[in-house]
């Protein structure tokens, strides 16, 4: 039960949690200004909708929540989230796997492995913000 006394509907908690994982894994990364935050609220208004449409897709919007802001933030500023795994190369972006999926994890497709859940960044990254 929210605070007002109503029960709160799994969308909503889905959004709720799909929220509060992107704003980790954004402050993670050192991130989170107030014009980021507005892209992954913006998304989550567009999801809201989405699973209105599709119910049962409800388990997939947290790794939908992370790749809209990480699309948004490419068109604004630039690769997010960066690769902590490859030390040398040209510095790359994480990709969220599966696309459409439950359990959402970002991933290095150039080393081949699962960098950490979403919502996880900070503890992949060892606490440090990648530069």
């Amino acid at each position: 039960m929210d605070p007002s006394g109503q029960s709160v509907s799994p969308l909503e908690q889905a959004l709720h949690a799909a929220r509060a994982l992107v704003l980790a894994d954004l402050a993670a990364g050192e991130v989170a200004a107030a014009d980021v935050v507005s892209l992954v609220e913006d998304s989550v208004v567009q999801r809201r909708w989405w699973v209105e449409q599709w119910p049962d897709g409800v388990e997939f919007v947290a790794g939908l929540v992370a790749q809209d802001v990480q699309d948004a933030l490419l068109e604004r500023y630039g690769r997010w989230p960066l690769c902590p795994v490859c030390g040398s190369g040209d510095p790359h972006a994480l990709e969220v796997e599966p696309e459409l999926g439950a359990d959402p994890h970002w991933v290095c497709h150039k080393a081949g492995v699962k960098v950490s859940a979403v919502g996880s960044l900070g503890s992949a990254a060892g606490g440090a913000s990648s530069s």
